[in-house]
């Protein structure tokens, strides 16, 4: 999770180290829900509204409205990943386009080159899983 603050609407002026501070926070948080519910759940109700957000979105998206654009994993040319989550402009078609990444900060940018890697790594894992699963017939 890479949260871009500086694109934040309206703006929020926040010096290197509460966005540092902050970052940490939003790439923990499911972490921390955990914690706080003593190890007795999880950040359900926080998946379950972004689901619930991006349903809607999808239907309206399929019914035509114009500008409809949420956040989604999808194929991608962004970065050196396959697949990047990125702001995706829907339509009747499905993913009309995928929306550029838009200015980072020095740090977020420093994040994303972090990131990719590990990213590609994780992708590839999960390619050669579904591949061999469909070789096996499951």
């Amino acid at each position: 999770i890479l949260p871009l603050l500086s694109q934040a609407v309206p703006p929020v002026p926040l010096g290197a180290q509460e966005a540092q501070a902050l970052t940490e926070r939003v790439q923990n948080g499911g972490t921390e829900v955990v914690k706080a519910k003593a190890g007795a759940g999880s950040a359900t109700l926080s998946m379950a509204l972004a689901a619930a957000r991006f349903a809607g979105a999808c239907l309206r998206g399929l019914r035509g409205d114009p500008g409809v654009v949420e956040c989604t994993m999808v194929a991608s040319e962004l970065t050196a990943a396959p697949f990047f989550a990125s702001r995706v402009e829907l339509g009747a078609e499905g993913a009309r386009r995928v929306l550029p990444l838009g200015p980072m900060s020095e740090a977020e940018r420093a994040g994303l080159n972090k990131l990719v890697p590990e990213l590609v790594a994780s992708i590839n894992k999960g390619v050669a899983f579904c591949n061999d699963a469909a070789k096996a017939g499951k």
